[in-house]
């Protein structure tokens, strides 16, 4: 079955958005039995430094899982949906600390970031939801 990209962009969100390991292995059996690969992997850091350790992540998780090949391309479809979905956030995160999860999918030709994260000092956070996709 070659699922859309709306069907893609729900998965990553929804990668993004469990709440624990089993949640993630349950979402990925999930997924993975309609053709959907996906990945997640936690992210904490202040935001200065993190636009690039979470292209990073990203793209090595996405290597990891077998979403991706070593193509420049596939990697560069990854590192831009990264960092598209950093780009709808970036306002809420300029010198705050940022904690979450980073949620990958692909089916087929189509590939989805999504950032979800706490942002902020302390206790005193706001939350944030970011999604990228590209088609390769």
């Amino acid at each position: 079955m070659e699922a859309g990209s709306r069907y893609v962009c729900k998965a990553a969100i929804n990668m993004a958005l469990s709440d624990d390991r089993t949640d993630e292995a349950s979402l990925k059996d999930r997924y993975r039995a309609m053709g959907i690969k996906t990945v997640a992997v936690d992210f904490g850091s202040d935001f200065n430094s993190a636009v690039k350790k979470i292209l990073e992540r990203a793209v090595v998780a996405s290597k990891r899982e077998g979403l991706i090949g070593e193509s420049h391309a596939e990697e560069g479809a990854v590192a831009g949906a990264a960092h598209e979905a950093l780009q709808q956030i970036i306002d809420k995160c300029v010198g705050l600390n940022l904690g979450g999860k980073i949620g990958i999918a692909r089916n087929g030709d189509h590939i989805a970031v999504c950032v979800f994260f706490a942002i902020g000092l302390l206790n005193l956070n706001d939350i944030a939801i970011g999604l990228g996709h590209r088609a390769m």
